[in-house]
């Protein structure tokens, strides 16, 4: 866990792993092997010292993940219908809530990017207190990448409506409501050049490169 100057800084992390995997061709992506572990290990490694809790938000039989070898609580959708990334965001601030009241921040991470920064959730929070934001999100390329978030736990209610009431499911028509800060990110690292810090292992060409550029990352 990272040290932290106020108790206003503590932060549960929310492993998005609640799709379908349709471009992976189905099943659990996350377990997929990469560099001889699974894709789920690599994201775990990097996110968890970066946070005070961990949970995954994945449906169906959590047992499956305790037989891979991850002792994480796992959180379904508490929206039905594989509602997207949002309803993973209000999974997770619904579970730190509940179990982890003491972090006032939920942390996206999504479980196919496993170069993703060691720095992530600090430079969230500068960036909420400098640019005094409600919420930040993730960039680089030019691309932003909602998935990768800071997000207010008291603002659970307010998201729990706008899907329920509102049917939205869109990031980016939610976050549209508040005072969003965008951190780019910088290309990482690798003895074969530079790679998207974000990349991401949709589909098993994407899995392969990764596989390829693993051994080479400067962590």
């Amino acid at each position: 866990m990272t040290e932290r100057t106020s108790a206003d800084d503590r932060v549960c992390g929310v492993l998005l792993a609640g799709g379908q995997s349709r471009r992976m061709g189905g099943g659990d992506k996350a377990l997929r092997p990469l560099g001889g572990r699974p894709l789920l290990a690599h994201i775990v490694e990097r996110a968890r010292p970066q946070v005070d809790a961990l949970v995954l938000n994945a449906n169906g039989d959590p047992a499956r993940f305790r037989e891979a070898g991850f002792d994480l609580p796992v959180a379904p959708d508490v929206v039905e219908g594989f509602a997207g990334p949002l309803a993973g965001v209000l999974t997770g601030m619904t579970w730190a809530a509940e179990n982890a009241p003491a972090c006032r921040w939920i942390a996206t991470f999504a479980c196919d990017a496993p170069f993703l920064p060691a720095d992530l959730v600090a430079r969230f929070l500068d960036a909420v207190k400098t640019e005094e934001a409600d919420m930040a999100c993730a960039a680089s390329e030019g691309r932003s990448h909602p998935v990768f978030g800071l997000w207010p736990v008291d603002l659970r209610d307010d998201l729990h409506h706008a899907m329920v009431e509102e049917d939205i499911r869109k990031v980016d028509v939610w976050t549209a409501r508040y005072r969003l800060a965008t951190v780019p990110f910088p290309p990482a690292e690798t003895g074969q050049g530079t790679i998207d810090p974000f990349f991401n292992t949709n589909r098993p060409e994407d899995l392969e490169e990764a596989e390829r550029l693993a051994g080479h990352l400067a962590v």
